[in-house]
Formats: structure tokens, sequence, C-alpha cells
């Protein structure tokens, strides 16, 4: 694991990859804005400010749904994050497979429909999870594992489809190469903590897929 995780430092911060987050951010602001501004956030606002309307001041519904608000516009961005990386990612992959295990044999790609189907799914399950139990995200460090675990749930389905996809031919082996799945994700989500890199985070998740599945390969 910590083998794992030093490689994936060490590309997240080269050339190849510091230049795929710039297009992917740009590309998820861009949709990101169009969604908040243009489609859902009046809805959002008026959806939150009737969620809290049980609490008992007046000040702390207020200041409750600005917090959510800007929650949930910061996760419709991660959540576009992922989505683009998804649907971009295969070449750097292929890219960084070459040069850390140049036996390692591309075996398949993933299917795009599916890719962003799987990415969107698990975007919809995460987003209505968190509408629906946000409050927990007040709780200290029950709200920062809370945190985790969702951007978990982002990350992990649409990260598995689209680096076994790769290298992986029989999918009985899938199961057996990512039972740390979920612990590689929430690793990857601790990049959303800090707003400037959470960029980082859905190709980070992908990287640390790529060592985990090729590293064992190669051990």
């Amino acid at each position: 694991m910590t083998q794992t995780i030093g490689k994936s430092f060490k590309d997240i911060i080269s050339g190849t990859v510091l230049l795929f987050v710039t297009k992917v951010t740009f590309i998820a602001a861009a949709i990101t804005y169009v969604i908040i501004a243009w489609l859902i956030g009046d809805s959002i606002n008026s959806f939150i400010i009737s969620y809290l309307s049980w609490l008992p001041w007046e000040w702390l519904q207020t200041t409750g749904a600005k917090v959510a608000s800007m929650a949930i516009s910061y996760m419709v961005f991660i959540i576009m994050i992922s989505i683009v990386t998804s649907f971009m990612i295969e070449p750097l992959l292929i890219q960084l497979a070459k040069k850390h295990y140049p036996q390692a044999k591309v075996v398949g790609t993933p299917n795009i429909t599916t890719s962003i189907v799987i990415s969107l799914k698990s975007a919809v399950m995460m987003f209505l999870i968190f509408i629906f139990t946000f409050p927990i995200m007040f709780i200290p460090l029950v709200g920062a594992v809370y945190m985790l675990w969702l951007w978990s749930i982002l990350l992990k389905n649409p990260t598995i489809y689209d680096v076994s996809s790769l290298f992986i031919a029989d999918k009985k082996e899938i199961k057996s190469k990512t039972k740390k799945s979920t612990v590689l994700a929430m690793i990857a989500a601790a990049f959303n903590y800090i707003p400037v890199l959470s960029i980082f985070a859905a190709v980070f998740a992908q990287i640390l897929f790529l060592h985990h599945i090729l590293g064992k390969e190669e051990d």
C-alpha cells in the first residue's frame, strides 16, 4: 500500500498529469457553472430552505442553508471532475502503465457509454445520500469520515471499471484485485478537503488503482 501511494504521488506531480488535470478542470468548471447557474440553482436553494425549516432559530436556518448551498455547489463541481476524468483518462493510464510496467498488456478498452453511465450512477447515489443526510457533516470527526465515505462512492466504481477494463481480461479477477478499493477511494477523496487540490482527487484515484492492480501483478 505504501509503495502504491508513493508511486501515485510521484505521478501526480508529473507534467503529463498536471496538463491532464488542467484540461479536465476547465471542462468541469464550465459544465458546473451551467448546471448551477441555469438548471438547478434555484431548485436547490428552495429545497434546502424547506428542508431546514425544522430548525428552531431563523439565523440557524439561514446559516445552514448558505453552508449547504456552498457544499452542494462544490459537490457538483467534484462530480463533474470525476465524470470528465473518467471520460478522458484512458490514454493517460496506458501511458503511465507503459512507463512503470512495460510488461503489462492492454487487454481491452472501457466502453465510453458504460463508463459515463457508471459515473452518473455513482454521482446520483452520492448526491441523493448527501441531500438527505447532510446534517451529519456538521458532527465533529463523524462528519469528516462521512464526507470521505461519500466521496469514495463517487470515485470507487467508475475507477474500478476504467482501470480494470484496460488491464484485466478475466472479469473474475476484478474482485480479488480490488479488495481494498474503498480504502483507496477514501485516500484519494482526501484531496477534496482542500479546494485547490480537489481537482486531483479523481485522477489520483485512477492512478492509485492502476498501481494497486499492476503492482500486484509485478510482485
